[in-house]
């Protein structure tokens, strides 16, 4: 099964007059109405810049963070929207509603090359109903935005993961087409689980082993090295025997971890974890800190419950070894609180072994990608920035994405 994609809408029968209803993800991190990252509306911008300029009047919907299905200020779309308008060179219209008076009057109002963006589709509890029905009752109103010729576009690669009205029920009602970030991130996550050039480094870090298990467990037998970093690192430690202080620890995944390091040894797969450890004695900018061997974190100076916030120097350095020496990398996760300096530093080498290593290279997404950003580098030094997050994950750990399903016919 193959989809159609965004090529094949603007080449088929043009868009010009026409109206083209175009999933984007704007799930921007604000401070109060600032924009504090906004990755995810540059991204989305090609795409709505592409229907724009070809004479489409592009209605745009979008979801920013989890409002629980009622009207909740704090969530609205308007930041993400203006910040839309001061990058883009044609006019974007806010609606204050998802399907109400105000969409509708501002789509049948909307003038060709003009984009209209709805109020955050999740403010209508509809979106992400469990009954079918209901998300199929929205889909259809926002369908009927569209008049007699629309089509659809799913441009959100960051919620394909999602069997949402905006994603998965709308594509049953329009011609649907795969956006151009929902086709380069399909094709890359085939290159990775599929036929990626080795050697093949994948590079793990964030809090939790349990956000990662299932990718873990999938990519065991596809990698040749697993690269383990961050706050899941310490469980691994803790599997292997050693004291982790007061770092975190999913206690309940001991003998997972245990299991994997058991069956990485018969599959040929080196899972790598850190040699060394930033120690410190509280969570805070403010907090004294060490360095420590991996298997020495209770010998802090300030006491025993230190709490391990990055990987070491020598860690570091060992993982940027075997990236520099990788022909293919994914990352996902950044390797310590790299909000704070002082526990910034592993993250920053593997980016910066990423940005100067010749392999094809995948950033994993949410925050992965936003250090990079907040690091100070710029995302042409990466072979790819994933704009999917849970969504990337969830193909490396081989289920079926339901946007992305929907789409092929």
């Amino acid at each position: 099964m193959t989809s159609h994609t965004l090529d094949d809408l603007l080449a088929d029968n043009g868009v010009r007059g026409r109206y083209v209803l175009v999933r984007s993800d704007l799930n921007v991190p604000l401070d109060g109405a600032t924009v504090t990252d906004d990755g995810r509306v540059r991204a989305s911008l090609p795409v709505i810049s592409k229907l724009a300029d070809a004479g489409a009047k592009v209605i745009v919907m979008a979801h920013l963070g989890r409002p629980k299905g009622q009207f909740d200020p704090k969530y609205s779309i308007a930041p993400a929207a203006n910040r839309l308008d001061e990058l883009a060179d044609f006019d974007v219209t806010v609606a204050s509603d998802v399907v109400g008076p105000s969409a509708r009057e501002a789509a049948a109002g909307l003038a060709e090359g003009s984009v209209l963006v709805l109020e955050n589709v999740r403010f209508d509890a509809r979106e992400t109903s469990k009954v079918d029905a209901e998300r199929v009752e929205l889909s259809k109103e926002l369908a009927s935005l569209t008049g007699e010729n629309g089509a659809y576009v799913n441009d959100a690669f960051g919620a394909v993961h999602r069997k949402h009205a905006s994603v998965y029920d709308i594509a049953a009602l329009l011609p649907s087409y795969q956006g151009d970030l929902v086709a380069t991130e399909v094709q890359v996550l085939k290159t990775l689980t599929e036929a990626p050039k080795r050697p093949y480094v994948v590079v793990l870090g964030g809090s939790k082993v349990s956000d990662k298990l299932a990718v873990i467990d999938n990519l065991i037998g596809k990698a040749d090295q697993l690269l383990i970093g961050g706050g899941m690192a310490f469980t691994f430690l803790k599997a292997q025997g050693h004291n982790i202080g007061g770092s975190l620890l999913e206690e309940d995944q001991i003998a997972v971890c245990q299991e994997y390091l058991q069956r990485a040894e018969k599959l040929v797969c080196d899972i790598i974890l850190p040699v060394d450890v930033v120690v410190a004695d509280k969570f805070g900018a403010d907090a004294a800190y060490e360095v420590l061997d991996a298997d020495k974190i209770e010998e802090a100076s300030f006491g025993s419950n230190g709490l391990g916030l990055d990987i070491g120097p020598k860690s570091a350095e060992k993982f940027a070894s075997y990236i520099t020496g990788a022909n293919t990398v994914f990352w996902n996760g950044p390797m310590g609180v790299f909000e704070i300096p002082a526990f910034a530093e592993g993250t920053r080498t593997v980016a910066q072994a990423l940005a100067g290593s010749e392999a094809f290279s995948v950033v994993g997404g949410g925050d992965s990608a936003a250090a990079v950003r907040a690091l100070g580098f710029s995302e042409d030094d990466f072979g790819h920035i994933s704009t999917g997050g849970g969504a990337s994950l969830e193909y490396l750990e081989g289920k079926t994405l339901p946007g992305v399903a929907a789409l092929e016919g």
